[in-house]
């Protein structure tokens, strides 16, 4: 087996790491894997599930992924006659002083650049030494969770000196007319504002989208150039189609033109969200209200998911399928956050906001009263509830969902004078 030739901390203590509970909180940090082939050999039921999960989740997209019943004896036979791939994950159940002579057959046919990680049953670090010596990349200790073997994956095949990717955040509407861009485009200006952040705005909706209207830009080109020329799309050609909004704000605007039918793949916007990543910080998608190929793909990537709905009942059914949707999509991520809108529009019939989240089995991170006028003048002058009236309840509100969004600060008890205020004038109507 290969020389390992990047560095491995060993633990400190007299024993390995053992992880007994993992959250999806555990995943946030973890970033999509390059694309690999991995082949994993399983001789526990534990195993086989998780892998078998860990090769649906999103950060395996790239990744070539077979998994076989079987250890060691079963590798060796395989490979013996067919090339190794990048990454074997062999479970062994082999004592410490018969390990590395089980090795032995595998070693002779694995070829040069792969890499082995270990699962096995002993808990010893001198066992653990002696493999890395021996050009073995990682060992764990079984059961393995699986959020520790998608972190040891990234720390062999992850460039430690890559740039980091950035987040992106994915707003959509349950259904159409809710506000879901509106609340895309405040919250990407608020996030730029607030933090000093660099952020690009994509606006996703390629023949209705508004993000040039609501910034009072009338831009030539946009995201349009970027999904029907991904040939050309790097950082150079992606900053020819930024326009400026604010200091830390650029928008990639749509077109909002009816001279052609937007069909697209279902892959078609992962290049540009990809260059995105890698060009800024944060990334803020202003989906349309349509379930395809290409919104499924997207929503499932995306780092962080904001459902926009109204207090109505076919808003109720339609977040519920989309939770629902969103889970097996994303069955390793936090459930999406969920902003309820115009809440106390006059004369018009709701569901009261406590009997909405209820059958959702999920809490808001904001409740936005119905305001006409606030919102109706910021959309007609081309700025944001922040530039209009950055004192307002609802501005506060928005800083509040820009800190949660960004993972700078988890859902906060309601405060007086914020949404707090808004919760009890909209309790008294």
């Amino acid at each position: 087996m290969s020389a390992v030739d990047y560095s491995i901390r060993s633990p400190e203590p007299d024993e390995l790491p053992h992880r007994e509970e993992s959250s999806a909180s555990d995943f946030s940090a973890l970033r999509p894997l390059p694309r690999i082939s991995i082949h994993a050999f399983c001789e526990s039921e534990q195993m086989l599930r998780t892998m078998d999960r860990m090769g649906q989740d999103r950060r395996m997209a790239k990744v070539n992924m077979r998994i076989t019943n079987g250890g060691t004896e079963a590798a060796a036979n395989m490979f013996a006659g067919s090339p190794t791939p990048n990454l074997i994950i062999l479970e062994t159940d082999a004592n410490p002083r018969n390990l590395m002579a089980e090795l032995a057959p595998l070693a002779e046919v694995c070829d040069p650049s792969t890499r082995v990680i270990i699962v096995g049953r002993y808990n010893d670090i001198a066992l653990y030494r002696d493999l890395i010596r021996n050009g073995i990349s990682e060992y764990l200790v079984g059961p393995v969770q699986m959020v520790d073997m998608l972190s040891s994956i990234a720390s062999i095949f992850v460039d430690p000196e890559a740039e980091p990717l950035g987040k992106s955040i994915a707003f959509v509407g349950a259904k159409g007319g809710v506000g879901s861009s509106t609340l895309a485009h405040n919250c990407a200006f608020g996030i730029s504002n607030l933090f000093s952040t660099e952020t690009i705005l994509a606006d996703l909706d390629l023949p209705f989208g508004t993000a040039n209207i609501d910034f009072d830009q009338d831009p030539a080109q946009g995201i349009a150039e970027a999904v029907f020329a991904p040939e050309r799309l790097d950082e150079v050609f992606l900053d020819r189609l930024l326009t400026k909004c604010s200091e830390h704000l650029s928008m990639l605007a749509a077109p909002s033109l009816l001279d052609r039918a937007y069909d697209y793949e279902g892959l078609a916007f992962q290049p540009v969200v990809e260059i995105l990543q890698r060009s800024a910080p944060i990334a803020v998608l202003d989906l349309p209200h349509v379930w395809s190929e290409w919104t499924r793909s997207v929503l499932a990537d995306a780092d962080e998911v904001v459902i926009c709905a109204v207090p109505d009942l076919a808003n109720l059914r339609n977040t519920k399928n989309m939770l629902d949707a969103l889970k097996k999509l994303r069955p390793n991520d936090h459930a999406p956050h969920l902003i309820l809108n115009q809440v106390g529009m006059p004369k018009r019939p709701e569901i009261a906001p406590a009997d909405f989240f209820e059958p959702l089995e999920i809490e808001p991170i904001a409740i936005l009263p119905f305001d006409a006028q606030l919102f109706g003048n910021a959309a007609n002058s081309g700025r944001m509830i922040a530039e209009m009236d950055g004192k307002s309840p609802v501005a506060e509100t928005f800083s509040q969902v820009c800190h949660i969004v960004t993972g700078r600060s988890g859902v906060k008890k309601a405060k007086k004078g914020g949404l707090g205020k808004m919760l009890g004038l909209l309790g008294r109507k």
